[in-house]
């Protein structure tokens, strides 16, 4: 994680215990119910949660309330499966779950998800193919996000280097948020790439994140607080 912290004292907290693990899924069919309810207790005897306020904290003091380092399960793309089997292994472990939603996904048709999943690097196993809604629904994120972390993941899960227009812009970052604040009720204040591209490469998207109104950047080394 990075922020107003200097790389040595973010060294003696690493040192000290005081990091944050994060635990990245893509699916959870399921098949696989028991085995990520079985990961997620066995973590939960060794890390303590971490929700979006302590994580607001953990950045303006460098410090965690806990005695623990935190750990945070992120479940990504917006599969109903998340509902069904990330949700209830979270809330029995005591864990608070992070879901990174693609918005073109749970937005699109139930009849054209398998297709949208297809053409947009969404992976699928057999047991998913079954003519039935594959993303989340809006009533079910709205849920989610009453005690867990909802935010998005663009709109169509693309990379920063798929971004080059105003419009590509708009409707990658701005329009995911708009979407998500609208359902959920609240002010999503994280963002991810696919492939987890960092703060810091782009001004022009870096602008654009900040104009959004979002205050952290998950990619695939860190969190970083960007406002």
């Amino acid at each position: 994680m990075t922020g107003d912290h200097g790389f040595a004292s973010h060294r003696d907290l690493v040192a000290g215990g005081r990091f944050l693990r994060v635990v990245n899924y893509h699916n959870t069919p399921a098949s696989t119910a028991a085995s990520v309810h079985r990961e997620l207790e066995v973590y939960r005897e060794r890390f303590d949660p971490v929700d979006l306020a302590e994580l607001d904290t953990f950045f303006a003091t460098g410090r965690w309330s806990g005695d623990r380092p935190g750990l945070l399960p992120v479940f990504y793309e917006g599969y109903r499966n998340s509902y069904d089997v990330a949700v209830p292994a979270c809330d029995d472990t005591g864990f608070t779950g992070w879901f990174p939603v693609c918005t073109g996904f749970v937005s699109c048709p139930v009849g054209e998800q398998e297709l949208f999943a297809r053409s947009h690097f969404i992976d699928l196993v057999p047991e998913e193919l079954t003519g039935e809604r594959i993303a989340l629904s809006t009533d079910e994120l709205a849920e989610m996000a009453s005690r867990h972390v909802v935010f998005p993941h663009t709109a169509s899960h693309v990379g920063i280097a798929d971004v080059v227009t105003d419009d590509d812009l708009h409707r990658e970052i701005v329009e995911p948020k708009r979407v998500l604040d609208a359902i959920t009720g609240q002010d999503c204040a994280a963002f991810v790439w696919l492939h987890g591209s960092p703060w810091g490469g782009r001004p022009r998207v870096d602008g654009a994140l900040l104009g959004a109104g979002y205050r952290y950047l998950f990619s695939n080394t860190m969190i970083q607080r960007i406002r």
